[in-house]
């Protein structure tokens, strides 16, 4: 039977999603890994080795409000035996939060239409004391209406060579850009982006190209310039890690998964 469990982790002591060791291996001394981690612990419950496919990998630092999974397992468990066997085996930094019997033509990743991430900056002259790993600091003042304005060029279906990391091992740089808006709360500046997939650093590298616009170093047609150039050498840096949540994918209605990864029944066609 296939189960989908939605996930929730800190990503701030773990070297990212991906497992770096074959499946059943002992993880790399120092490295650990979400995802061995959540195998280590559904087995547990499940009294075999259980393998895992995820929606979308993240990056060593980055975090997760609901990364879903999908595994097999004949095993006859509910699903909340399920969800609190695997959390109570999961290091603190994760939980589980529900899990659901799914089809066998569900699959995690490919099922996907969508991806959702949110980068937040505390942008003020002093650095931040609390909640320090869910925020990236920048003391100079941005101009998050400027951002948001330069950052509607990237909608749509285009190559974003210019924003690829050089370790990106996806065949190609199209992707669907579907949203993506900045805007300002207080000290906090947000960025949301959603598309039907990322390139590796993608989301990292779009908000250090944002940056210079929000302090007044670029104007607001630079990010179309990028673009349009496909040059990753002329774009920003990869913003730092810290900052970036995966909000998590979504999927058609019909697989039945909670509201929060579930695409609105109108546009599931």
């Amino acid at each position: 039977m296939r189960h989908a469990l939605g996930v929730e982790y800190d990503g701030s002591g773990f070297s990212g999603w991906q497992r770096l060791n074959k499946p059943g291996a002992p993880e790399r001394r120092g490295e650990p890994t979400l995802q061995a981690a959540l195998e280590r612990a559904l087995a547990f419950v499940a009294g075999h080795r259980v393998d895992t496919v995820c929606a979308g990998r993240t990056d060593a630092g980055v975090h997760a409000a609901c990364q879903v999974v999908h595994f097999d397992s004949d095993a006859v468990r509910d699903p909340r035996g399920w969800m609190l066997g695997a959390t109570s085996r999961l290091p603190p930094a994760a939980s589980v939060l529900w899990c659901l019997p799914v089809g066998g033509d569900f699959h995690a990743r490919f099922s996907a239409r969508a991806r959702r991430y949110r980068y937040r900056i505390l942008n003020r002259a002093i650095r931040p004391a609390l909640g320090r790993q869910y925020l990236t600091w920048e003391r100079q003042p941005l101009d998050a209406a400027a951002m948001h304005r330069a950052a509607q060029a990237l909608l749509g279906e285009h190559d974003f060579s210019a924003f690829r990391s050089a370790q990106c091992q996806a065949p190609h740089a199209r992707r669907e850009l579907q949203e993506i808006a900045v805007r300002r709360d207080g000290e906090i500046v947000e960025i949301d982006v959603q598309a039907n997939a990322f390139l590796h650093h993608m989301v990292r590298n779009l908000v250090g190209s944002l940056l210079p616009v929000g302090r007044g170093e670029a104007g607001e047609d630079w990010l179309a310039t990028l673009l349009a150039g496909r040059d990753r050498n002329v774009a920003g840096p990869t913003a730092p890690p810290d900052g970036l949540v995966f909000l998590g994918p979504r999927y058609p209605a019909g697989y039945g998964l909670p509201a929060a990864v579930s695409l609105p029944a109108e546009t599931t066609a």
